[in-house]
């Protein structure tokens, strides 16, 4: 067919392309999805087929329960899809337990459980809803999809529904979720609004747990949430999670966790789900696992903790919007004090015209219009109104509005039994009544930021019950996935053949590992590579040493000797690995071809061991052998050279002596945000900590634990305080014995318990309480008391330390006061300091700067002979000992600090109260 016949049946036929047709309905389809179906709008929070179930529920509210089945029948008069739609999402809604009133089996969106049949479960709205969401007077209408009902186009909501609830949709092209708000917060960043402050609201879930919304970014595309599960260690063998991420339920949290065990990954010995009212998900754990380790290990494997991404996306003015959480609210509380006006202007209406009818009535029977001839002889409906518009004519100009027919209805319709026993005093008091009214409504518009302030302060008072933050805000810090994955699998080495891996079970065994580990090889010829763990892997022949990896470890120290290819001279080093590029091979001699490591030592705490050096026989050498202790080989970088050990030959190097750390403690810091240790100087220092070291944690009930100092280590919500354990510290404090009801004081050093044993340092009584704990030298109380039978005020200040002896941790104590105690105040923390004089300091600073002019020269005389030889340098030892001035050594060890002074007020009446001062230690409550 040529083109112009094609053309012409074109023509003939009246042809569409397909292109044109599938343009035009595809975007019909994605219109109707995103504006009728998936996408809430901003004024109700609603989409069409909630709006319809409330409109509904309005409808066929009397007030009792109603068949959710019933409900869903008069819902499809509006919604023009199946049964089982509008039966889900009216599940949804009640289960959000704020617009709805449900009875019966509805589910449980924590367990997962779904909700009955919809003939076996009721609803009706909730008083909330009647109060918020309903206002026929100030709603837009349109006709149902049939055209026989009418139906609301946006309910006129007076509350933020849709960052109360959240929302969650897919359309075509795009997709929605948005987070629910806390009840309360939202009311109180309303009226910030209102005052002319922007809002800065979060995410709150029924379902509790921890948030992190650091990166929430407003609810905006982009944006993260992560959620965690509260576990909390129920004993040593034992966890129990008690709330789950929002978004899970506990069925598949428990396979979640299954699935991690299953896989290596933790190692749990059973898990039992006790979950009813509240949830309660108990793991047991496997002989000799970390409770620590197995929480980090949850979060990062299981889906105790979880990452939502929100996407706000709703409809405004008939078109899809991006906005942030924070923008829909204020456009919300503006639109909410909208409704306020409107409805107090139709209130003010009704009013006027209330007055205005009864002003009306008042003037028709106190005149007598009723009786006068001209009105008593009208015939019909026209000459009555001519002859009531003459008869009011004189007191039109009183009336706020000219008189309509129909008022003049209203009036002739009134019986004449009403007429005959019209009060005209009792008429004057409504009138006044109302006029007082009007006159208040009129305040209100005129004030009417006041009264949309009063409005949602009403709404929190009269709702906000039991709608308090259920989610914790928390920073959390990143677990990483490789430090807490469980050795799970066993690693092999042929050194000969250079293979390594899980898969080479006929040789030989060196270790387990985590299939998330990193493996770091060093062969005889001075070169170092790092891997992943796999099946097999080739790594080169004369393998010496095989080890884990750690990223970022500066603890690890390598003691080496090696022999350079080219010169036969032997060099001596010490060395961490810093970053390194996988599966990239690094030397670690000069590079020169033949070049072979003597002696090699992987040292995870920095040890430093003493070797023996035997040189091959030569004529010239008296010495043959010699002993080198690495500790006085400084730490340098991976690619160092080295220093020299010996240019002569070297027969065999062996160990002679283990050696002990050489390096410094490590400097501990305890962040408060995110309750965990760490070594990168975020929260307060707590210390240097050698190997022996540990941390004394003590809680609000009075006991208190030690802990390592382990960075996976996690710490209790109830800590009252932290702190470098210490077994000189004298601690001062003040209890309340529960069952004589006695303030007592204690001085006390905590005792050196096991690690993780909890002891308590307090009565066991019930209701015993822990009042004031301080370290200080001289803390110093003011008390308040009543005394005598007279009830006389009396008031002492008292030092601790000298009113009672250092006793044992499990002494009472001495009673506090004779007198009723009303209040305890502590004045200051006074520390006993070492007192020096101006003049001293300054002495002693000169004398500091000529030593260290003397340490400088010395330093200098050292520099020069750093290129000898190990063996000159060490028979020279022996003639000329010369000892290295320290830096700490010369300084003057001297402290002038001001006293420390606090003062915190608390009374007896209440000390369930606990606050944190400004070094995270709380001293009482």
């Amino acid at each position: 067919m040529n083109e112009n016949n094609y053309k012409n049946e074109e023509t003939l036929h009246n042809i569409t392309p397909l292109s044109g047709l599938y343009e035009n309905w595809f975007l019909d389809y994605a219109s109707y999805v995103i504006l009728d179906r998936a996408v809430p709008h901003i004024h109700d929070g609603l989409k069409p087929v909630q709006r319809r179930i409330l409109h509904s529920l309005k409808e066929m509210d009397d007030g009792r329960f109603n068949k959710a089945a019933n409900v869903i029948g008069n819902t499809m008069k509006y919604h023009p899809h199946g049964d089982a739609s509008i039966g889900d999402a009216m599940v949804q809604i009640g289960q959000k337990n704020l617009l709805i009133d449900t009875q019966g089996n509805w589910g449980d969106p924590v367990t997962g459980d779904s909700a009955a049949a919809p003939r076996y479960i009721e609803a009706r709205l909730s008083k909330f809803a009647l109060e918020v969401v309903f206002n026929p007077d100030t709603t837009e209408w349109q006709s149902s999809y049939d055209g026989r009902n009418r139906e609301p186009i946006t309910l006129p909501v007076k509350f933020p529904l849709l960052l109360a609830q959240g929302a969650e949709g897919i359309a075509v092209g795009l997709a929605t979720k948005v987070m629910p708000h806390n009840f309360i917060e939202l009311i109180d960043a309303s009226i910030e609004i209102l005052k002319g402050n922007r809002p800065d609201i979060v995410p709150d879930f029924l379902m509790g747990g921890m948030a992190d919304f650091s990166n929430y970014n407003e609810g905006q595309r982009g944006g993260k949430i992560r959620v965690r599960a509260k576990i909390s260690e129920l004993d040593k063998k034992t966890l129990v999670i008690t709330e789950i991420p929002f978004s899970t339920t506990t069925l598949n949290l428990i396979d979640s966790i299954i699935s991690a065990n299953d896989k290596g990954k933790i190692k749990i010995k059973k898990i039992e789900d006790n979950t009813a009212k509240d949830v309660e998900i108990v793991i047991h754990l496997a002989p000799g696992i970390s409770p620590d380790v197995t929480i980090d290990a949850l979060y990062a494997f299981t889906n105790c903790e979880v990452s939502i991404s929100p996407n706000t996306c709703i409809i405004k003015g008939d078109k899809p919007h991006f906005m942030s959480v924070n923008d829909i609210l204020v456009e919300s509380t503006h639109y909410t004090k909208n409704l306020l006006k409107r409805e107090l202007e139709i209130k003010l209406h009704d009013l006027m015209e209330r007055i205005f009818f009864s002003s009306l009535l008042k003037i028709f029977i106190q005149e007598g219009m009723y009786k006068h001839p001209d009105y008593e002889n009208s015939t019909n409906f026209e000459e009555v109104l001519i002859v009531l518009h003459r008869l009011f004519d004189q007191f039109k100009p009183s009336l706020y509005r000219e008189i309509l027919p129909e008022d003049f209805k209203k009036l002739i319709d009134k019986p004449m039994s009403s007429i005959t026993r019209f009060d005209v005093k009792k008429a004057d008091e409504q009138m006044a009544a109302l006029e007082k009214e009007i006159k208040n409504v009129k305040h209100d518009l005129r004030h009417l930021t006041d009264y949309a302030i009063a409005y949602f302060n009403r709404l929190k008072e009269k709702f906000g019950k039991g709608r308090e933050r259920k989610t914790e805000i928390r920073t959390f810090d990143k677990v990483e996935a490789a430090q807490v994955a469980l050795a799970n699998t066993k690693f092999y080495v042929n050194r000969e053949d250079g293979f390594i891996g899980t898969g080479l079970k006929k040789d030989e065994y060196i270790f387990d590992c985590s299939d998330l580990d990193d493996i770091v090889v060093f062969r005889e010829d001075g070169v170092c590579l790092v891997t992943k763990v796999q099946d097999k892997t080739f790594v080169g022949k004369n393998l010496l040493h095989v080890g884990v990896f750690k990223k970022n470890d500066e603890r690890t120290i390598y003691n080496m000797v090696y022999k350079d290819g080219k010169t036969g001279v032997a060099y001596i080093k010490r060395f961490a690995i810093g970053g390194v590029t996988r599966d990239k091979e690094y030397d670690l001699t000069k590079g020169s071809k033949g070049s072979k490591i003597l002696y090699f030592t992987a040292n995870p705490n920095g040890e430093a061991e003493v070797i023996n050096v035997a040189l091959k026989p030569l004529s010239k050498l008296k010495k043959l052998s010699f002993d080198i202790d690495f500790a006085e080989t400084s730490i340098k970088g991976r690619a160092s050279q080295g220093n020299i050990l010996s240019k002569y030959a070297i027969k065999k190097v062996t160990l002679k002596s283990k050696g002990v750390s050489t390096l410094a403690g490590r400097k501990i810091w305890y962040d408060p945000i995110v309750k965990r240790l760490n070594e990168n100087g975020h929260g307060r220092y707590l210390g240097e900590f050698q190997a022996e070291d540990k941390i004394l944690c003590v809680f609000i009930d009075g006991s208190y634990e030690l802990s390592s100092f382990d960075l996976t280590n996690h710490f209790d919500d109830k800590m009252l305080r932290i702190e470098k354990l210490d077994t000189q510290k004298v601690f001062s404090c003040i209890h309340f014995d529960g069952k004589s009801k006695n303030y007592f004081i204690k001085r006390f050093i905590f005792e050196d318990l096991a690690i993780g044993k909890r002891s308590g340092f307090i009565s066991e009584e019930p209701n015993s309480k822990m009042i004031l704990l301080s370290s200080a030298d001289h803390p110093i109380i003011k008390i308040e008391s009543l005394k005598g039978k007279s009830q006389l005020f009396d008031e002492q200040e008292l030092d601790l330390s000298e009113a009672i002896d250092v006793k044992g941790i499990k002494a009472q104590g001495n009673k506090l006061s004779q007198n009723d105690v009303q209040k305890i105040e502590l004045i200051s923390e006074i520390n006993d300091r070492e007192e020096v004089q101006e003049e001293e300091i300054e002495e002693i600073c000169i004398d500091e700067e000529e030593e260290i002019t003397d340490e400088d020269a010395i330093k200098s005389e050292l520099l020069k002979v750093e290129s000898k030889t190990f063996e000159e340098e060490i028979t020279k030892k022996e003639e000329e000992k010369k000892e290295t001035i320290k830096p700490e050594e010369i300084k003057p060890k001297f402290t002038s600090t001001p006293k420390q002074e606090k003062k915190i007020d608390f009374e007896i009446t209440n000390p369930d109260d606990i606050k944190l001062d400004d070094k995270g230690q709380t001293k009482l409550f």
